[in-house]
């Protein structure tokens, strides 16, 4: 059993035709191709002010960005004795995904899955900024898995 929470900052879900149940549905469908059980994931749904705040904090970067994924599986932290494996939190700007959308030519649900998939990748160890070679597998993993994953 895979749990999702989802939480929204600075916006109202639901938006447009973006629902927390459709959300829900991208995030659990993810975590099973990537093979997660008997674990609990938070997605966070904010606008670009929550966001950017997060990644000026965490990251040193004082501007929005799309996605940012805190995996429990790094340390510090520490293992909690539960049934279900905290494996992090996913947030993700709308009002980001949405701009993208536009420009990707997409419609914003399946920009949403993208980056949730996306997310959902960091925190099982995918990471496209410590090489060439690790940026082109995680993008190939990220477009094998949305491609597997309706978005409606």
């Amino acid at each position: 059993m895979v749990q999702i929470e989802i939480f929204s900052e600075g916006i109202t879900l639901p938006y447009k035709n973006i629902s927390r149940q459709k959300l829900k549905k991208i995030a659990a469908a993810s975590a099973a191709l990537l093979d997660l059980r008997d674990a609990s994931i938070t997605l966070v749904i904010s606008d670009d002010t929550y966001i950017r705040n997060i990644n000026r904090t965490f990251r040193g970067l004082d501007e929005p960005t799309d996605v940012i994924s805190f995996s429990n599986r790094e340390p510090p932290f520490p293992v909690i004795d539960s049934s279900l494996e905290e494996i992090g939190d996913i947030f993700i700007s709308l009002e980001r995904a949405e701009r993208q959308s536009r420009e990707y030519r997409v419609s914003i649900m399946d920009e949403m899955k993208r980056l949730i998939v996306h997310g959902m990748l960091h925190l099982v160890g995918y990471d496209h900024e410590w090489s060439d070679e690790d940026e082109e597998m995680m993008l190939l993993k990220q477009d094998d898995l949305c491609g597997r994953i309706t978005s409606d």
